[in-house]
C-alpha cells in the first residue's frame, strides 16, 4: 500500500482543480435524436380512450399531441332510423357504468313532450334503480382510484359491494349491465317477488361497508 504525504495530497488536489478550470465538463445536446412515442389509444375498460403522440428529448417532453374521438360510435346517426323503443338498447351503452341514467333521459324527453303520466310504482322503481346505478358507478370510480394511488386493499372491498348491486340488477332486469329496463310511461317489468327484501338487506349491509371504507381510506397514511 502506497501512502502519500500531506503536501503531495495538496499538490494532487491543486492539479485536479486546475484541470477542471481548463476543461469544464459539458453535457452534449440530444436534440438531434428526438423520439416519438405513442401513448394509447387505450380500451374504454382501462383509463379512457385517449391517444397521446409524445415527442421526447431524453426524458423531457418536447411536444404532445392529444387525439380524441375513439369512443365515437355514430349513435346520433343510428337514432335517425330507429324508434324510441328500438333505440333504448343503444343508449344503455353510452355510459355502461351507469346505464340507468342514459335510459332515463331517453324516455323522459318523450314523456314530457307528450305529457305522459308515469304511475307512482313505476316512478319508485325508477328511483331505486337510478340510485343503485349511481352507487355502483361511484364505487367503480373509488376502487380504481384507490389502486392507482397505492391503496390496493380498498379496491377489493369496493368491488365486493359493487357485485352485490349487479346481482340486484340481474334479478330485476335479467342483465347485470346494459339493462334496457326503462320504457316510455314506466319500466319493462315489475320487480320480482322478494327483490325489495334483498335490496333492503343490501342497504343494511352496505352501511357496515362504509365503516370499513373509513378505516381503510380516511385513516390511510396515503391521505
Amino acid at each position: 500500500m502506497i501512502r502519500l504525504k500531506f503536501d503531495e495530497l495538496l499538490s494532487l488536489s491543486a492539479i485536479h482543480a486546475r484541470m477542471n478550470r481548463e476543461k469544464p465538463m459539458t453535457v452534449p445536446s440530444t436534440r438531434k435524436d428526438l423520439m416519438i412515442v405513442n401513448m394509447g389509444p387505450h380500451h374504454p375498460s382501462m383509463h379512457g380512450v385517449l391517444r397521446l403522440i409524445v415527442t421526447l428529448d431524453g426524458e423531457d417532453v418536447i411536444d404532445c399531441e392529444p387525439i380524441l374521438g375513439y369512443l365515437h360510435r355514430g349513435m346520433e346517426k343510428i337514432a335517425e332510423n330507429r324508434t324510441i323503443i328500438q333505440y333504448l338498447p343503444y343508449v344503455t351503452r353510452w355510459d355502461y357504468l351507469a346505464t340507468m341514467f342514459t335510459e332515463a333521459i331517453t324516455v323522459n324527453a318523450p314523456e314530457q313532450l307528450g305529457n305522459i303520466q308515469v304511475p307512482k310504482r313505476a316512478s319508485y322503481i325508477r328511483v331505486i334503480m337510478l340510485e343503485l346505478s349511481r352507487i355502483a358507478s361511484h364505487l367503480l370510480w373509488l376502487g380504481p382510484f384507490m389502486a392507482d394511488i397505492g391503496a390496493q386493499t380498498p379496491f377489493f372491498y369496493i368491488f365486493r359491494e359493487r357485485e352485490l348491486i349487479y346481482d340486484l340488477f340481474e334479478a330485476a332486469t335479467g342483465m347485470r349491465m346494459m339493462h334496457n329496463f326503462f320504457r316510455i310511461g314506466g319500466v319493462a317489468a315489475d320487480l320480482p317477488h322478494g327483490w325489495i327484501d334483498k335490496c333492503l338487506d343490501f342497504c343494511d349491509y352496505f352501511l357496515t361497508g362504509i365503516a370499513e371504507y373509513q378505516k381503510l381510506i380516511t385513516r390511510n397514511p396515503i391521505f
